[in-house]
């Protein structure tokens, strides 16, 4: 004879599975990876290496902070690597020009650099986000303008050419180290940080879910949810920028299309790591998973003999099954709803 709570398992294990799946496939995925990569190759378990697959990450990390915010409110932006490429580009095109201020014989080129590249950052981001909001115009279509924008403007600037020059700040900040941890991962650590209080403590957090997850929901609640948009547009452009501007000393140099995978790559650790593509689920939380995916998986590969074309299927695959599992957790939580 069944009973009430008989019948009510299977409905609770299918809530339970549409709304954890999102989260639980991911970090399974990165266990695996972890585990086969460890067998295969005995220098890819080291304290080393570690620290590499971490500095490695450190830069797109940065960047899909900013995306976090993005596909929360169920919006996408894709002039972000873009946007990466040509403030990094800025801040060599700026550093290069001669002294703006001088007080008491100290040049304060650098620094003024450093403040006219974050400004022009700002302004791709407050472009992207009247294109959207003001205009009406997809944020699909508007970033994919944008990012032929910042495309220019990178081409215009460099010509061609490479760019070694930066402020000393940037260097310290894109090559230097602390206490042996490179500055790169200790600044994406802090974006993460800073972003997951702001989206979890704050009522500028909750907004961004309500927007994400019931657009006409958080209208009615009195939310602007246009302002809500256009903020997370700009949050986006500045962590792009920033990550540009660390992103060229890291490197060595500032050169044209030289982040250009690297707008893939954000975008694959937010939805690998479980947020959904339909807004209002997922977190910072999930890009830190999907980060260490997209880390392992790709330093993994380094360590064991493949071919290095096959090395971009695979993350092509991997990318496929976050998409797939993205799009069936959403099907069974609406389901489970019913």
């Amino acid at each position: 004879m069944s009973t009430v709570t008989d019948t009510a398992r299977p409905f609770e294990l299918k809530r339970f599975l549409a709304e954890q799946m999102r989260n639980i496939a991911p970090v399974f995925t990165l266990i695996v990876l972890v585990i086969f990569f460890s067998i295969q190759a005995p220098s890819f378990r080291t304290v080393d290496n570690l620290m590499n697959i971490l500095s490695q990450a450190s830069i797109t990390g940065i960047i899909a902070v900013g995306l976090t915010f993005v596909i929360l409110t169920a919006e996408i932006d894709l002039s972000v690597a873009a946007i990466t490429n040509a403030i990094g580009i800025t801040v060599a095109y700026f550093t290069l020009q001669p002294d703006y201020v001088n007080i008491a014989n100290i040049p304060l080129n650098g620094v003024v650099a450093i403040i006219l590249t974050l400004a022009s950052c700002l302004a791709l981001g407050l472009v992207n986000a009247f294109g959207v909001t003001a205009v009406g115009i997809p944020s699909f279509i508007m970033t994919l303008a944008m990012m032929q924008i910042a495309n220019g403007i990178s081409a215009m600037l460099v010509r061609g050419q490479i760019a070694y020059n930066y402020p000393d700040l940037i260097t310290t900040l894109g090559s230097g180290t602390i206490f042996g941890i490179k500055w790169s991962i200790v600044i994406c650590l802090l974006f993460m940080l800073v972003a997951h209080l702001v989206l979890t403590y704050t009522r500028f957090g909750r907004y961004v879910y309500m927007v994400g997850g019931n657009r006409e929901a958080a209208e009615y609640s009195g939310v602007n949810v246009k302002m809500i948009i256009a903020s997370v547009m700009v949050i986006s452009a500045m962590c792009a920028g920033i990550a540009g501007m660390i992103g060229v000393a890291y490197f060595g140099s500032a050169q044209q299309n030289q982040f250009d995978t690297f707008l893939l790559d954000a975008i694959a650790a937010v939805v690998v790591g479980g947020t959904s593509l339909f807004g209002g689920r997922g977190g910072i939380g999930n890009t830190i998973i999907g980060l260490l995916v997209l880390g392992v998986l790709n330093n993994g590969l380094d360590h064991i003999e493949i071919d290095s074309f096959l090395k971009i299927l695979i993350r092509g695959l991997i990318l496929l099954a976050a998409l797939v599992i993205n799009v069936y957790a959403q099907k069974l939580r609406e389901g489970a709803r019913e």
